[in-house]
């Protein structure tokens, strides 16, 4: 038997509009079971939980949710869907949406770039005068 390890998100009534709203877009997503209480969701094959909870609390940054992007197309797409209807930009990379939940979304490069001793402490200071990464950005910094 293994015990698989996934989030709770504790929302304010809002789990199943929560659940669906991500579904729609992250790629092989769906909602797996859903009662008045719980909604159990699976979001690019990893499951997660909403649970229908009060006002008591609230999401903050302590907990994000990482999305590498190959691509900047990928980024453009995931900054746009997820800030939209409510949600707000950050910096260096982080946004919160309109549930509060705060995500990442990271160019898979980022690493690389930073790797590099010769670059990294340019790449640092260009990525610190971002809110949406810039891929070209970065890679010429």
């Amino acid at each position: 038997m293994t015990n698989q390890i996934y989030p709770c998100l504790w929302f304010d009534g809002k789990a199943q509009a929560a659940a669906t709203f991500y579904c729609s877009i992250f790629k092989n997503s769906t909602i797996t079971a859903d009662n008045q209480m719980v909604v159990t969701f699976e979001l690019n094959g990893k499951k997660f939980m909403g649970l229908n909870a009060g006002p008591q609390f609230k999401f903050n940054e302590a907990v994000s949710f990482v999305v590498d992007c190959e691509t900047q197309e990928e980024i453009d797409y995931y900054w746009e869907k997820l800030t939209a209807n409510g949600g707000s930009e950050g910096q260096c990379g982080w946004l919160k949406d309109q549930f509060g939940v705060s995500w990442q979304i990271v160019p898979t490069i980022l690493p690389k770039l930073l790797s590099d001793p010769a670059k990294a402490q340019k790449v640092i200071q260009v990525y610190m005068q971002m809110k949406k990464f810039n891929i070209e950005q970065l890679k010429n910094a």
